[in-house]
C-alpha cells in the first residue's frame, strides 16, 4: 500500500527534530576524541584519548571531581527522597481528605513557577534564618521542589488505574496493612517506582537555575561546567560532558535493566502476595 506524501514529509521533519535533538551530543562526543593539538571546533586535529586522561589530573579551570561528587551525591540523595514522597502520596491521596485538593496544587505549583525564581526564594529564606546555604540543605530542598511534583504525578496515575481487588485478596488472606503494602502493591507498582528514580536523579543531576542561587559556595556539576565556559580552551570540557552523557546512559540503562528483572521474575514467579499471608 503506497503511503500519502504527508508521510514522508513527517518522516522528513521527524530525522530533522532527531538531528536537531542529539546533535550537539554527537559532536560533543566527537570533539572530545581530538588529539593533544585538538581545538574546541572542527575539523578534529588528530584522534586519542588525550583529554579523557586530562581530566584525571590536576585542573586549574575547575574543581570537576569535587562538583562531580556532590552532584552524584545530590541526585542519588534526591532519587530516595522522591521515590519515598510521591509513594507515600500516591498512598495518601487514593482516599479524599479534607485539604486534599489544596494540598495536590500547591505540590505541583512549583512547576509553572520560574526556577530562579525558586532558587532565589530558598537561597533568601535560607540567608535570612542564618543557616549556610550547602548542597545537602538548600539545594536538596529546591531539588525536591522540581522532581517531587512529577513524581506525584506519575504516581496518581498508577493508582488510579490500580486493581484495589489484589490488596482485598491480600487483607482476606490474612495479611497486615504493611504486609499489603510490602509483597502485593510494591512488586506490582515496581516498574513506575524505577520510573519515578530515574526521573528525580536525571532532573537533579543537570539541574542548574534551581541550584544557582541555593547550593551555596560548592558548584555541582553543571554549574562548574557553566562556569568552565568561559575559562576552558581545550577539548577537557568535551570529555567530561561525554562522561557525564555516558554516566546517564548507564542509569538510564540500569533502570531498564531492573523493570525487565522484575517483569521476568513476576511473569516467571508470580507476585508476593502469597507470601503475605
Amino acid at each position: 500500500m503506497s503511503r500519502p506524501p504527508i508521510f514522508y514529509a513527517l518522516a522528513v521533519l521527524l530525522g530533522l527534530f532527531i538531528v536537531f535533538l542529539y546533535g550537539p551530543i554527537a559532536t560533543i562526543v566527537v570533539l572530545s576524541f581530538q588529539g593533544p593539538e585538538g581545538g574546541l571546533v572542527f575539523p578534529m586535529n588528530g584522534v586519542s584519548l588525550h583529554w579523557f586522561a586530562q581530566l584525571f589530573r590536576p585542573q586549574s579551570i575547575g574543581d570537576i571531581w569535587g562538583s562531580f561528587g556532590r552532584s552524584l551525591e545530590l541526585g542519588l540523595i534526591v532519587m530516595i527522597c522522591t521515590v519515598l514522597l510521591s509513594f507515600l502520596a500516591g498512598l495518601a491521596f487514593r482516599r479524599r481528605f479534607r485539604g486534599s485538593t489544596i494540598l495536590f496544587y500547591l505540590a505541583v505549583a512549583s512547576l509553572v513557577m520560574p526556577s530562579v525564581v525558586v532558587s532565589l526564594g530558598i537561597g533568601a529564606l535560607f540567608e535570612m534564618l542564618g543557616i549556610e546555604r550547602t548542597w545537602y540543605s538548600s539545594a536538596l530542598g529546591a531539588h525536591l521542589t522540581w522532581t517531587v511534583p512529577f513524581g506525584l504525578l506519575i504516581m496518581f496515575a498508577v493508582f488510579n488505574r490500580f486493581n484495589p481487588a489484589y490488596e482485598e485478596a491480600a487483607r482476606d488472606q490474612g495479611a497486615s496493612g504493611w504486609q499489603t503494602i510490602r509483597h502485593v502493591v510494591v512488586p506490582i507498582i515496581l516498574p513506575s517506582l524505577v520510573g519515578v528514580a530515574l526521573f528525580g536523579f536525571t532532573l537533579s543531576y543537570d539541574e542548574i537555575a534551581r541550584t544557582s542561587q541555593s547550593v551555596g559556595a560548592l558548584n555541582t556539576l553543571p554549574l562548574e561546567l557553566e562556569a568552565m565556559q568561559t575559562n576552558a580552551t581545550t577539548p577537557v570540557i568535551y570529555a567530561l560532558g561525554t562522561l557525564t552523557t555516558a554516566l546517564s546512559l548507564v542509569v538510564i540503562g540500569t533502570s531498564l535493566l531492573v523493570v525487565l528483572l522484575a517483569r521476568r521474575r513476576r511473569a516467571r514467579f508470580g507476585s508476593d502476595a502469597g507470601r503475605a499471608a
